[in-house]
């Protein structure tokens, strides 16, 4: 019976990209990887990774001046950016800085100028020497170049800015050391201070410091733990002043999630400031917004109201299964961690590993082990490597079907590459797998839609694939936190019992109904033409950041002028829905702006 290691040695027939053949070759040398990355940083805060504010506002300066003198009583927005080497959410939030000024309101910016002992900026792929983060954390490098070009795109546009270091007494710091010193190691995840999760999301961070979905087997876990849950603390006390101080209607800030964002939000919610969590989205020039706490919570619980009402008439189920075709290449994305070799015919993926496509087939997708490492109660099992363990024994009882494991190619391709190998996991807790269970590794440019064909059903934890899978009528077994759980589309279990009681039921004896085909197409095209908002002033481009301003004037961000922009201010400004429509524009913030021409120009 072959070793997971054995199947991943097999499945080596395809060929990596050039960029990532570079990029693997450079991380085998760590110091020149980490030296690599700083000249990247150092050239990036210098040159062309922030917006140029000034050019901008230059061609609309009467009116930039017109809403800096309406807008000192307008309601207070924290732009809570935190990290500013964050270019990427330094670009998208200086534009809604503007737009919400536009919109009268009064925008203000919270950044970190290297107060944190740790954030999310570190990894342990840029300290090959952990030894160095333990003693220094990031002040000694990371934070170099991460304060001052934020603060420069901020001040520029006349927002005022909060220091981090400014909003921390010294009695709080020596407070944050004490007991990220003194708090026992294993109690540290489930730590709670003055009622805020601050160790869930210390462990968070520290998870993704090392990529790995777990702390057990890194010698230097509780050390960097324990600089995440003094970083956290800090967060905590400082957010809770600038909060009381500064009566903010609502703050904006990305993730929801790690070292400083988690504990925002948790100081937020316990202060009754609404939250707008944003993030890149799937589709090029769009971003996904949710109220009150991070999408990968929000997107379990949305009310099935939001979706179910949609009228999916013919012309946008076609848009919406042409899109999920460019998937499979990611032409119109601009996340995209996996382009396969070339479309190959099911059968011959079958006969490169060796499956009898006359017994059913049941694919299951992994996740990365490390990310988005928070408490989800509907989960069946502690974590995604129990999962597995699991569900590979119990496929061992079961000869008449076979089970095909597809590794997600993020582990090699994401960012940070994970540190923890779901093959080498599965090779450590089962010596052997049974001879049903078919592995194809993260490396293998093997098209997941393809392997997925052969399936008679598809079983995930917590990947969004299962978002795609059930539009093509493919019937999926939720484990852990999919978004695509609590739909009415998929077979979700919350425990064990539940799960294993499912999978008695396998092999399905047939695909979704057609009824269910059409709600699970209703529910794609929510979530990928909906929920993700496109923004035409931004461009995609190569690299980091993936994308930069294209914004000639300061008139494209006022009402009216780009309506995914009003749904974002809207649900900022007004707790509107996050929710877009095309060809509609709500505006319902435009009673509130400044003065603005009857028109605007082409």
């Amino acid at each position: 019976m072959p070793r997971p290691s054995s199947l991943c040695s097999r499945n080596r027939f395809d060929t990596a990209s050039p960029v990532n053949v570079m990029r693997h070759a450079i991380r085998r040398f760590p110091r020149l990887w980490r030296a690599s990355r700083l000249l990247r940083r150092w050239y990036q805060a210098r040159h062309d990774a922030y917006p140029d504010w000034e050019e901008i506002l230059e061609q609309g300066k009467d009116l930039w001046e017109a809403a800096q003198t309406q807008t000192q009583d307008g309601p207070r927005v924290l732009l809570a950016t935190a990290i500013g080497s964050y270019a990427h959410a330094v670009t998208l939030e200086s534009a809604l800085a503007a737009a919400l000024r536009l919109r009268g309101a009064e925008p203000h910016v919270l950044l970190c100028d290297a107060e944190l002992a740790a954030c999310a900026e570190c990894d342990a792929s840029f300290y090959p020497r952990v030894d160095r983060f333990v003693e220094h954390g990031p002040r000694r490098d990371l934070c170099r170049d991460c304060y001052w070009p934020a603060r420069r795109v901020y001040e520029r546009l006349g927002v005022r800015v909060h220091r981090l270091s400014a909003l921390v007494t010294d009695d709080q710091r020596q407070t944050a050391a004490a007991l990220a010193g003194s708090v026992p190691f294993a109690e540290i995840p489930d730590y709670r201070h003055d009622g805020l999760a601050v160790g869930e999301h210390a462990h968070a961070g520290a998870l993704r410091f090392f990529a790995s979905g777990s702390l057990n087997d890194e010698q230097k876990a509780e050390a960097v733990l324990r600089r995440y849950l003094q970083a956290a603390l800090v967060t905590m006390f400082a957010t809770r002043r600038l909060a009381k101080a500064q009566g903010f209607t609502c703050a904006v800030f990305t993730h929801g999630i790690y070292i400083p964002w988690g504990v925002m939000g948790e100081v937020c919610r316990q202060e009754g400031v609404r939250i707008a969590n944003w993030n890149v989205a799937y589709r090029k020039r769009s971003f996904i917004f949710s109220h009150g706490d991070t999408y990968h919570h929000t997107l379990m619980s949305e009310p099935q109201a939001a979706w179910e009402s949609l009228d999916l008439a013919p012309a946008r189920e076609q848009t919406l299964m042409n899109y999920l075709s460019s998937r499979r290449e990611g032409m119109f994305d601009w996340i995209v961690f996996h382009r396969p070799a070339a479309p190959a015919d099911p059968r011959e993926l079958a006969g490169t590993l060796g499956l009898d496509q006359s017994r059913p087939i049941i694919g299951l997708l992994t996740n990365v082990s490390w990310d988005a490492q928070l408490h989800y109660p509907a989960n069946a099992f502690p974590d995604m490597l129990e999962w597995m363990t699991r569900t590979c024994e119990y496929f061992a009882t079961r000869p008449d079907l076979q089970l095909l494991i597809r590794v997600h190619p993020a582990e090699l391709n994401g960012f940070p590459p994970s540190r923890q190998p779901v093959l080498a996991e599965i090779a450590s807790r089962l010596p052997a797998l049974a001879p049903n269970i078919t592995v194809v590794p993260p490396e293998s440019r093997m098209s997941t839609y393809g392997l997925m064909s052969l399936c008679n059903a598809a079983i995930i934890y917590g990947t969004k694939m299962g978002v795609e899978l059930t539009s093509v009528g493919l019937p999926v077994i939720v484990a852990g936190e999919a978004w695509v759980r609590n739909k009415g589309l998929t077979h979700d279990a919350s425990t064990p019992e539940e799960y294993f009681a499912i999978l008695d039921r396998l092999p399905f004896p047939q695909r979704l109904s057609a009824d269910l085909l059409h709600r699970a197409r209703k529910y794609a095209y929510h979530f990928f033409f909906r929920r993700m908002i496109p923004l035409s002033f931004v461009r995609p481009r190569a690299g980091y950041p993936i994308y930069v301003l294209k914004l000639d004037r300061i008139e494209r961000l006022l009402p009216g002028a780009t309506p995914g922009l009003d749904v974002i201010c809207d649900g900022i400004l007004a707790g509107e829905p996050f929710t877009f429509d095309e060809g509609t524009s709500t505006r319902k913030t435009a009673d509130a702006s400044v003065s603005v021409p009857s028109t605007i120009p082409p």
